[in-house]
């Protein structure tokens, strides 16, 4: 049996013509929602970076994008798509955080369960959001590393959560929680390990939905 070689090879080619289409046409609606703030075909854009996302992020290095990008436009349309069961979720809510938001002196204990327990001592954005979750009704956890979140999400089994990261690690959460609960999400403005900052009006915004 002579096996075909070169027609093996032709549809393989065109099979990675159309998956790299497909992927540029995702990337190009999910940009155009990002930049007009206008969600067209979430779902298709959604599913398609969830399905090609290490590809995508290929795409961006090989044309001098921002690597963050496609973690962006996720968290943009992910956030678009969840927004009305996030806002009829009622007020058993949590707010997630990230702990290299808090003051390099601070002095909270970091709990195995719940992660770190705000003193509300006033050096970091937190005690300004811990004021505001007692507001609207949510809890405030301060947490480590992404385990202690499914910690808290199967312990306190709230009904939406608002989480605080950088691009990379709140898509990727975001990601996971959204299949079990409604989620939101604001981005870091500066990442690292350390005296990392977010726009607090964004997330109080958030809270008000």
């Amino acid at each position: 049996m002579i096996v075909p070689y070169e027609l093996i090879g032709r549809i393989a080619v065109y099979g990675l013509i159309a998956i790299f289409s497909v992927l540029i046409v995702a990337m190009g609606l999910g940009f155009y929602s990002f930049k007009k703030r206008r969600i067209l075909f979430p779902n298709f854009v959604l599913f398609v970076l969830d399905l090609l996302y290490s590809p995508a992020k290929w795409v961006c290095r090989v044309f001098s994008i921002r690597s963050t990008l496609v973690d962006e436009i996720m968290i943009e349309v992910r956030n678009a798509v969840l927004l009305d069961k996030f806002r009829v979720a009622g007020k058993d809510k949590i707010l997630v955080g990230p702990q290299c938001m808090r003051h390099p002196e601070c002095k909270a204990r970091c709990e195995p369960r719940v992660g770190y327990i705000c003193l509300g001592c006033g050096r970091c954005d937190f005690s300004r959001l811990k004021k505001e979750c007692e507001k609207f009704g949510y809890t405030m956890f301060i947490v480590p590393g992404d385990s202690f979140v499914r910690k808290i999400i199967k312990l306190h089994k709230p009904k939406a959560a608002l989480g605080i990261a950088c691009f990379g690690e709140l898509n990727e959460s975001m990601h996971d929680l959204s299949p079990v609960l409604p989620v939101q999400g604001v981005p870091l403005l500066r990442d690292g390990c350390f005296s990392t900052a977010v726009n607090v009006e964004d997330v109080i915004d958030k809270m008000r939905l």
